[in-house]
C-alpha cells in the first residue's frame, strides 16, 4: 500500500500558487510555462569507531517557474511558496527570456506530451526513515561498528547513513498536474586495518543506495547486513595479506557490485543525448556515441542488452513523471550490442525527432532542487540478464586464468567516455575454474567499445542486482542526482589489468 504524502508539503498552497504563476506567465507573453514546488528533506549521520561524529538535518522548500517566451527559455525561483511570489517569479522568468532572446540561435520547441491531470505517485517503501528516531539510527550503526571493532585485524570503523525525502508538485499550461514523493537512503560501513609500517587497507560494505525506507536496514530486509558484517573482517585480513597482481590480460568475472559503476560511466553518461550533442563539453565532457551513429555503432557483443528505465521498482532514478510532466518509461539503449536509443528531455526529443525516429521524450528531465532549472538526467540504465543464464559460480568455472571483481572503489574515465580504468573492493584470483584467494593492487583498463565487445556471457536473473549512487554530478551550475544501474554477474575475456602500486611508482 502506498505511503501517504507528507502533510507538511500538502499544507503549502500548491495549486493556488501554480495557477497564479501559470496565468501570470501567459499574461506576460509566454507560450509555455511550468511551475514546480518542492520540499526536500535530508539527514546525514556519521560515526567513527562507534561514536557519533556528525548528524545534519536539512529542509529545502521553494517554488520555480520556467517559461518559453519568444522561443527562448526563461527561469526564476525563490524560497517562498505563495500566490504573490508565484506571480512575481513568472513575470521575472519572462523578463529573463526576453533579455536572453538575442543570444538564442535555436528556438525552443517542446515535444508533445499527453496531459496528465491530478496524477499522484509515491515510491515503494514501508517505513519513512524520517519517522525513525535518530537515536535508533545511531544505536544501530554503533552496534554494527562495535561488532567489527571486536574482530581481529580491524583498527578503525567508519559508519555513515544518508537519507532523503523528496516531495514535488508540478503544473504546466497544458493542464498537467502531478504530486509525487520518494525516499532514498545509503548505509555504508568501512573497516580499516593499519599495518606496522603505517600502510593501511580498507574493506567496505557493498549494500547499494536504494529507493527504500528504513526497512532496508532491518532484519529480513532486502540486504543481509548480519552476513556481510560477519564476513568483512576476514575479507580485510585476506586482502592485507594478499599478493600483488601481475599485470597482463585476464578474463574477468565482474560482480554487479562493481559492474554497475562501469555501466554508469561508460554507457549511462555516454548515451545522454545532450552530452552526445556536445552540451557538456565545458564541464563533464561529451560522448563518443554521437547521434550520427545511432543504429550502427557496435557498442559491444551481441549478448549486450541495455535499457533505460525510469520505472524500475526501488530505482534511485525512478519517478512517475519527470520535471517536464512526461510520464516515465522503459526503452532500449543498446540492443544486441548496437546503439539504438538515448536518454531525452522534451526539447531534445523534438529537436532531433527525425534522427531519433521518435518525437516524444522518454522522461529524463530533472532538477535537483527548486532553485535549479531541469536538465536531461540519467535514467536507471541497466544491463539485462539472460533468461536462462548461468550462475556466478558457473561463470567462474568457465575461466582458467582470471579475476573475480567485487565491489566498487576508485575510477577514471576520459572526457568522451571512451578510455577508462576501474578498481574495486575485492579481487579474487581464478585458477582452473576456482577461486584461490585474493589479489591486491588491481585495476582493469579498456576502451569502452573494446571492453563491451569482450563481453562473452551475462548471468541469469538470479545474479541480477541494482547498484547506484546518490551523487551523480552534471550541468553548470552543478546539479546532483541519484541513479541506479542493474546488471547480472558478467564474463569478459582478455581485459587489460594494471598493477596500481607499480603505476603509482610504489
Amino acid at each position: 500500500m502506498p505511503q501517504p504524502l507528507d502533510p507538511d508539503f500538502l499544507a503549502l498552497p500548491l495549486r493556488e500558487a501554480a495557477a497564479a504563476g501559470l496565468q501570470a506567465a501567459l499574461d506576460a507573453g509566454a507560450s509555455h510555462a511550468d511551475v514546480r514546488v518542492e520540499r526536500l528533506r535530508g539527514q546525514d549521520l556519521s560515526l567513527r569507531n562507534a561514536r557519533l561524529e556528525r548528524l545534519n538535518d536539512s529542509v529545502t522548500v521553494g517554488l520555480a517557474v520556467r517559461v518559453v517566451s519568444g522561443g527562448t527559455w526563461g527561469f526564476a525561483a525563490g524560497p517562498d511558496v505563495t500566490v504573490e511570489e508565484a506571480v512575481r517569479l513568472a513575470r521575472q522568468a519572462v523578463d529573463v527570456a526576453r533579455t536572453a532572446r538575442p543570444l538564442n540561435a535555436e528556438p525552443v520547441e517542446l515535444a508533445p506530451e499527453p496531459v496528465h491531470r491530478d496524477a499522484t505517485w509515491v515510491s515503494a517503501y514501508d517505513v519513512d526513515p524520517f519517522h525513525v528516531d535518530p537515536s535508533e539510527k545511531v544505536d544501530l550503526l554503533a552496534e554494527w561498528s562495535s561488532r567489527l571493532l571486536a574482530a581481529e585485524g580491524v583498527d578503525h570503523v567508519d559508519a555513515h547513513l544518508a537519507q532523503a525525502l523528496e516531495d514535488k508538485f508540478y503544473a504546466d499550461t497544458a493542464g498537467t498536474t502531478t504530486t509525487q514523493q520518494r525516499v532514498r537512503l545509503l548505509p555504508r560501513v568501512t573497516a580499516t586495518s593499519v599495518g606496522a609500517g603505517g600502510g593501511f587497507e580498507t574493506m567496505r560494505t557493498n549494500a547499494p543506495p536504494a529507493a527504500r525506507g528504513w526497512e532496508y536496514l532491518t532484519p529480513g530486509g532486502a540486504w543481509d547486513w548480519d552476513a556481510e558484517l560477519a564476513q568483512l573482517p576476514g575479507w580485510l585480513l585476506e586482502k592485507a595479506a594478499a599478493r600483488t597482481v601481475e599485470p597482463g590480460r585476464y578474463d574477468l568475472v565482474i560482480d554487479p557490485t562493481n559492474l554497475w559503476l562501469t555501466i554508469h560511466e561508460s554507457i549511462g553518461h555516454a548515451t545522454e543525448l545532450d552530452r552526445a550533442l556536445g552540451y557538456e563539453a565545458a564541464y563533464a565532457g561529451t560522448s563518443f556515441a554521437t547521434l550520427d551513429q545511432l543504429g550502427s555503432l557496435r557498442y559491444g557483443s551481441p549478448v549486450m542488452q541495455v535499457t533505460g528505465d525510469r520505472t524500475t521498482e526501488h530505482g534511485l532514478s525512478t519517478i512517475g513523471y519527470d520535471d517536464e510532466g512526461v510520464q516515465t518509461q522503459s526503452w532500449d539503449i543498446v540492443r544486441d550490442g548496437v546503439l539504438v536509443g538515448y536518454q531525452l528531455d522534451r526539447r531534445m526529443a523534438h529537436q532531433n525527432a527525425a534522427a531519433l525516429g521518435t518525437g516524444r521524450s522518454n522522461g529524463c528531465a530533472f532538477a535537483d532542487s527548486p532553485g535549479h532549472v531541469p536538465v536531461q538526467r540519467m535514467a536507471n540504465v541497466s544491463l539485462q540478464p539472460a533468461a536462462d543464464g548461468p550462475s556466478t559460480e558457473e561463470l567462474i568455472a568457465g575461466v582458467d586464468r582470471g579475476i573475480y571483481v567485487v565491489g566498487d572503489k576508485s575510477w577514471s574515465i576520459d572526457m568522451q567516455r571512451y578510455n577508462f580504468q576501474f578498481t574495486g573492493q575485492r579481487f579474487f584470483e581464478i585458477r582452473d575454474g576456482r577461486l584461490v584467494g585474493q589479489l591486491r593492487d588491481v585495476a582493469y583498463q579498456a576502451v569502452t567499445t573494446d571492453f563491451w565487445a569482450s563481453l562473452e556471457a551475462v548471468g541469469g536473473p538470479q545474479t541480477y542486482q541494482l547498484g547506484g549512487a546518490l551523487n551523480c554530478g552534471k550541468a553548470q551550475p552543478s546539479q546532483v542526482a541519484a541513479v541506479s544501474h542493474g546488471c547480472p554477474t558478467s564474463l569478459f575475456r582478455g581485459v587489460s589489468v594494471l598493477n596500481t602500486a607499480q603505476e603509482g611508482g610504489r
